[in-house]
């Protein structure tokens, strides 16, 4: 039985890693008494896997994980005793039963979204106009990638299905939904600096407050979040 479960990051617990966050939730889930399934062999560990890793230091309302369990909870009841198991700064938002036409959240991983701030320090603008210059007129946006074989350039705009500016308190805050995947993958970071750059102006990546909303899988020709696969367990 596959099990897929949702769960919040923020406070210090961005400053945790990927490895050490899959690590925290093993324990998590024996402390819980989850019955996950093992593998099999000399070195058997917990069947499970994470959806798109989350940048260290970002924060996010829409985590997730799939584990195959031998039995289950009912969901509030797996949900609570998690939770219980919990350190401030994550918090268990849903645990639900998977079909066996669903597939792993890592394989259909397809799109996140994002708000995204900037720190004190950076000079603000009429962001919604300088936007509608830079994203919805041009036919492409050209940025230079490095990769582990030197830089190329590639053109974003494919890779971008949502570009939003909002002004709080004189200044501007972003909501993009980008392409995130293992074939094509796009950092939301990465498109603001080229935003900024556009503008003439040098956005450093450390100035970049980043949350991730949700992220989302492919299901025939529609985006849909991952938390709304599967059901609950009554």
């Amino acid at each position: 039985m596959n099990i897929r479960v949702k769960f919040k990051k923020y406070g210090v617990m961005k400053f945790v890693g990927h490895l050490d966050l899959m690590r925290y939730f093993q324990k998590s889930i024996r402390r819980a008494g989850i019955d996950i399934a093992y593998s099999g062999g000399f070195s058997p560990h917990q069947v499970m896997s994470f959806a798109a890793p989350l940048s260290l230091g970002a924060t996010s309302d829409g985590e997730y994980f799939d584990m195959e369990v031998n039995a289950t909870l009912r969901s509030s009841e797996a949900v609570l005793r998690l939770n219980e198991t919990m350190a401030e700064g994550i918090e268990v938002v849903s645990y639900r039963r998977l079909s066996d036409s669903d597939k792993n959240a890592m394989s259909i991983v397809a799109a996140a979204d994002y708000r995204l701030g900037i720190r004190d320090g950076q000079e603000a603008w009429d962001a919604k106009e300088a936007l509608n210059r830079f994203y919805r007129q041009p036919k492409e946006i050209l940025v230079t990638k490095k990769t582990k074989k030197g830089e190329k350039t590639i053109d974003i705009k494919p890779l971008i299905y949502a570009f939003q500016a909002d002004s709080t308190e004189g200044r501007p805050s972003y909501y993009l939904k980008v392409c995130t995947g293992s074939s094509d993958n796009l950092k939301p970071e990465l498109a603001l600096m080229a935003f900024y750059e556009f503008l003439g102006e040098k956005l450093a990546p450390s100035s970049i407050l980043l949350h991730r909303l949700d992220i989302y899988g492919k299901t025939k020709d529609a985006l849909v979040s991952l938390g709304e696969m599967g059901e609950d367990i009554e």
